[in-house]
């Protein structure tokens, strides 16, 4: 059987959330070979995360838009389109499914899968891997997570080959430099950590009580998105209405702010969060960077996953002017702010891999840890969440073709229009030039 290298790289892309988006498309562009044209599609989980087009416009990727559809759905296309790597940028369980369902189509030829994490791995280690299990390439985010995925695997018995050491591929922008007046502090928000309306509430009481204590300096809000907006966790309490509740307002040099995070880190002399992957962004460039230590130090927060780091602080030290110091050793074991800057050449493992299965003669049967016989009790009702049976095959009455989203396409079109300018200057432009279809529009 002949191998995949005399065409251009045909890439799939299905994601499920904004986040997910941002990780999905930009992997496949840091792993697709260097030597070959690609070309690049990309598709939405319909679901409950399901992003809008201002979510898609705003996480930087200068795409068209991506075609919404069911797990079914795709699963159908794949049996239809022939695909050379399909990248799933999902949460566990939808991988879990999307594997069974790709094995159970057995195709004459299968695209390369693989998966990974968006950003911090502090929770559901073991739960999540053994989800992702199955994929020809998992992919890590450090060297510190590559060991941890590795030993997983390995405890359970399970083939730990595919662990595949990278990095997150949105990390860029420029060095961090101050500037003479500009004076900017930003907390990066996250949906559901803190997850409850007390601890959230003293978060943003503190932030507003530090621009109060330094009326001289810029405070921003980032937020993820607007009130109805939908993410990767749920986020009850938004910041944006308890922010309206606070009694005296907000001061002058307070702002809530979207947008593109790149643009944000561009003005920041100080990112502030729990546990945001904003942190590793903002760490990757050297600004400095404060991991909040008020609500404890624990796994729920998990801001835990910074023990080390040298930039745990509270609200009390930062009102005092304290300004955390990364640890270089730490950065380095995960993956930013190296200085013999490793992250260059970070993808350089992963496309070597994924140009090392798409020139073999074919791909074996996919083969994830978890099958009827392993986890009878967990496997079938979770493949049923996504309308399969246990192996893998659609249930009865499930759609098998994807509803038509013209719609939604055009929406993203225009409001990726006025985000472009700002994503090019954090690094799309190293995506941008490569993609030959989006959406298949």
């Amino acid at each position: 059987m002949p191998s995949r290298t005399s065409h251009a790289v045909r890439v799939a892309v299905l994601a499920d959330s904004d986040t997910r988006w941002k990780w999905g498309s930009l992997t496949a562009r840091r792993i697709a070979p260097e030597k070959r044209d690609t070309e690049l599609s990309g598709f939405l989980l319909r679901g409950r995360a399901t992003p809008t087009a201002r979510q898609l416009a705003e996480v930087g990727a200068e795409l068209d838009a991506p075609r919404e559809m069911t797990g079914v759905e795709f699963l159908t296309h794949l049996r239809n389109e022939s695909y050379d790597v399909v990248v799933l940028a999902l949460v566990g369980g939808a991988v879990q499914a999307m594997l069974h369902g790709i094995a159970a189509l057995e195709l004459p030829r299968r695209p390369l899968v693989v998966t990974g994490y968006v950003g911090v791995v502090y929770e559901k280690l073991s739960d999540g891997l053994l989800l992702r299990h199955g994929a020809d390439i998992v992919l890590a985010n450090s060297r510190y997570d590559a060991e941890r995925f590795r030993d997983v695997y390995e405890g359970v018995g399970a083939d730990a080959s595919s662990v595949t050491e990278a990095a997150l591929p949105f990390l860029a922008g420029a060095r961090y430099a101050p500037e003479e007046g500009r004076d900017t502090v930003v907390f990066a928000a996250q949906p559901s950590v803190p997850v409850s309306r007390a601890d959230r509430t003293y978060v943003l009481k503190r932030l507003v009580e530090h621009a109060r204590l330094h009326p001289g300096r810029e405070v921003l809000l980032k937020l993820r998105s607007k009130p109805g907006e939908q993410t990767t966790h749920i986020e009850e309490f938004p910041y944006q209405k308890l922010a309206e509740r606070l009694p005296g307002g907000l001061p002058p040099n307070f702002k809530l702010v979207y947008g593109h995070m790149g643009e944000v880190l561009d003005r920041t002399d100080l990112l502030v969060t729990v546990s945001s992957t904003a942190a590793l962004e903002s760490l990757h460039r050297r600004i400095p960077t404060a991991i909040l230590t008020d609500l404890g130090i624990r796994e729920p927060l998990g801001n835990h996953h910074f023990i080390g780091s040298g930039c745990l602080a509270s609200w009390d030290q930062l009102d005092g002017g304290y300004r955390p110091e990364a640890d270089a050793v730490w950065a380095g074991r995960q993956g930013v702010a190296a200085a013999d800057g490793a992250y260059e050449t970070a993808f350089d493992e992963a496309r070597a891999h994924v140009e090392e299965l798409l020139d073999a003669p074919g791909l074996p049967r996919l083969r994830p840890y978890y099958t009827a016989t392993t986890a009878p009790g967990y496997l079938p009702p979770l493949l049923a969440r996504y309308h399969l049976a246990a192996d893998g095959t659609p249930l009865p009455g499930a759609r098998t073709e994807p509803a038509d989203n013209s719609r939604m396409r055009r929406a993203v079109r225009e409001a990726v229009r006025g985000a472009a300018r700002g994503a090019y200057r954090h690094g799309v432009q190293r995506v941008a030039p490569v993609i030959r279809r989006m959406g298949e529009l």
